[in-house]
């Protein structure tokens, strides 16, 4: 047997794996449970860890390549398999075109929540001077950027967009690639590598982003404002996925109308 044969089926057996898990709705009920227990819990574990490890400084690599652009990196890899598997199901431009229109949805939550963080930073903090003995509180600064153009420090309530970002970042994908293993199931599991490596690399992405999350928790921000901004996170994603795309006026869940020139097969008696 070949290299590129072993190869294939290494990609086939890890993305059957990953789509029947991914596909269960048992095991993503679970993983809302995980992302709970790891913003929840994740906090107590900086009293173990190193602190001088690399992704306990803010401007590591991944912090400032990846996490800081979470949602860019996300509807790029979402978009790049939503694309085909909407496309190759269905047979519809427009179709494939709406399913497509949660990435935009997702980008609206992105673009209104920094704008609402900022806001309520601004509306809840203060501007002060540092002096030998501990920050003077200046009153005539009111707002943040002028609070720091003036080399002076901001203190105010800073939700985490990090933490709120990579939650919603990690909801969305899993439930987005859910529909791989409906895809592989009407298909008869029949699959082309190419399809199933962009499957896979939205796995890697995944796991990716748990990791920033894992680290993000430990790591930075105060607790309360990374429970608020992964409760924040996860709000958003019920609101979108269990609620409005369940309409009709709405994008569509995850594979909604991508199967119906698909019939079950029927099961033998």
């Amino acid at each position: 047997m070949g290299l590129l044969s072993v190869l294939r089926l290494l990609v086939v057996f890890w993305s059957d794996l990953w789509s029947r898990a991914l596909g269960s709705s048992c095991v993503r009920r679970g993983y809302h449970l995980w992302i709970a227990a790891v913003v929840i819990f994740g906090p107590l574990l900086q009293y173990y860890v190193n602190p001088r490890t690399i992704f306990a400084n803010h401007r590591n690599f991944f912090n400032i390549k990846f996490v800081q652009s979470a949602w860019g990196w996300t509807c790029l890899f979402v978009g790049g398999f939503i694309l085909p598997v909407a496309y190759c199901a269905s047979g519809s431009i427009l179709l494939t075109l709406r399913h497509l229109s949660r990435l935009a949805v997702g980008a609206a939550i992105w673009f209104l929540s920094g704008q609402l963080f900022i806001l309520i930073e601004n509306v809840t903090g203060s501007c002060y001077q540092p002096v030998p003995d501990g920050l003077l509180l200046l009153g005539h600064l009111q707002d943040k950027s002028s609070c720091v153009r003036e080399g002076h420090r901001w203190h105010g309530y800073d939700v985490s967009g990090h933490a709120f970002m990579l939650t919603y970042c990690c909801l969305t994908l899993s439930e987005e690639m859910a529909v791989f293993h409906r895809y592989l199931t009407a298909r008869g599991a029949e699959a082309g590598v190419p399809m199933r490596l962009i499957f896979l690399l939205n796995t890697t992405l995944l796991a990716l982003w748990n990791f920033m999350l894992f680290c993000t928790v430990i790591y930075f921000h105060e607790y309360s404002h990374k429970i608020v901004g992964a409760a924040l996170g996860t709000l958003c994603w019920h609101l979108t996925y269990r609620y409005w795309y369940r309409s009709h006026w709405s994008p569509g869940r995850p594979g909604h109308g991508l199967f119906l020139k698909f019939p079950e097969k029927q099961k033998p008696n």
